[in-house]
């Protein structure tokens, strides 16, 4: 496949500029009016803010966490200014600190404490949560296709509800249908995954984490999956990305919901965590500054006997197809050929990067004079069948 160019956050006034410069001053002033960290995390933070905004690129010291590993994995940029590392290098590098300078890693009072906790917590506690749970109650009456239609567009655009995308959304940025849409090819995936092992790479955590549960309940009730694997962050990453401890908060707020419905999914996904049925992974790779071209050999060797694997969200669309400004006709399986197994992206646009786009769709797009590709408006359903055998 041709290469095209790395994005990266050098450029006044684009969206990887905007990330460093207007929504991390936004969400670092947050972290530090959620918690009550003291003068040596709060000074720390400063100091990250002040450093990835006007500054160069300072290699690890001696106490930062793995150390060794992004010495390696920075070679060649330490010393240089932060916007002329690639954006998704950039972004894993700033996420790392922010955890180093609130005392995450290291023993202490704040050890293993999630800067992001208080978001979470509130976002899953807040109503719309109660009346999308709800929601569930009519979508048992439905023909079974039907349900299916709905629980594959609430998993798609519960994508919307990033926290740190919502830090500088617009509230008016409305849902449209996917601009382009292999739903019935993800359906088709699936039924021919029956009795098999289907892998699900999640995202964020609260409202985007909740019908992604409710989906692969149906995955599992319906036979369609004989097995799912859910795989999650082994730390607080991405403001809202999901953790095991986020999963278990996520499930018991369905097995307490007041809705039947919701509360029955709940109570399933507790037994299918007992049984095995649904299994949680969390593996080191998904915290590293690295594309799924790079995927290390023992996820490779997972992913590969997995009939499907459904990868949510904008940061594991950039990670799948590489964080370069392809041009957007790009076929999706040309992009998608490295990933070990069949897969589906199910993804809102957040960011620069898109493929698999049709012509016509691309011209009416560009034709809009918005930001469409980074305005969480649209969506991509995308699905690669990998043969047998390849």
């Amino acid at each position: 496949m041709p290469t095209a160019p790395v994005i990266r956050s050098d450029a006044p006034g684009s969206f990887p500029w905007s990330v460093f410069h207007e929504r991390h001053p936004k969400l670092l002033g947050q972290v530090l009016d959620a918690l009550p960290y003291g003068p040596a995390q709060r000074a720390a933070v400063e100091r990250l803010l002040v450093e990835s905004t006007t500054g160069v690129l300072e290699p690890p010291g001696e106490s930062v966490h793995d150390r060794e590993q992004w010495l390696a994995w920075g070679e060649g940029l330490w010393g240089r200014p932060w916007g002329e590392a690639p954006f998704l290098w950039a972004e894993n590098w700033f996420y790392h600190r922010l955890l180093d300078a609130t005392g995450w890693f290291r023993p202490g009072a704040w050890h293993g404490i999630d800067p992001f906790g208080p978001f979470k917590a509130a976002e899953l506690a807040g109503p719309a949560v109660d009346a999308e749970l709800a929601a569930l109650e009519p979508l048992g009456e439905l023909p079974r296709r039907r349900r299916e239609e709905a629980l594959l567009a609430s998993a798609l655009w519960g994508n919307r509800a990033d926290l740190s995308f919502r830090i500088t959304a617009a509230d008016d940025d409305a849902a449209t249908a996917p601009v382009a849409d292999d739903s019935a090819a993800f359906w088709t995936e699936l039924e021919r995954a029956r009795g098999g092992r289907v892998c699900v790479v999640a995202d964020n955590a609260g409202r985007e984490l909740l019908p992604d549960l409710v989906l692969i309940d149906h995955l599992l009730t319906e036979g369609l999956a004989a097995e799912v694997v859910l795989y999650v962050k082994p730390r607080p990453y991405f403001v809202s990305d999901a953790t095991t401890a986020d999963l278990l908060t996520t499930v018991e707020r369905l097995r307490a919901a007041p809705s039947p419905r919701a509360a029955a999914v709940g109570a399933r996904l507790w037994r299918a965590l007992g049984t095995g049925e649904l299994a949680v992974r969390a593996h080191a790779f998904f915290c590293a500054p690295l594309t799924f071209h790079d995927l290390p050999a023992d996820l490779r060797a997972e992913f590969a006997g997995a009939a499907l694997t459904v990868l949510k969200g904008d940061l594991n669309y950039r990670r799948l197809v590489g964080d370069r400004l392809w041009p957007p006709t790009t076929p999706f399986a040309d992009a998608v050929e490295h990933f070990p197994s069949s897969v589906a992206a199910l993804r809102t646009l957040k960011s620069d990067v898109v493929v698999g786009l049709e012509p016509a769709v691309l011209a009416r797009l560009d034709g809009t004079g918005t930001a469409w590709r980074t305005s969480g408006r649209y969506a991509v359903v995308q699905v690669h069948r990998r043969p047998p055998g390849r």
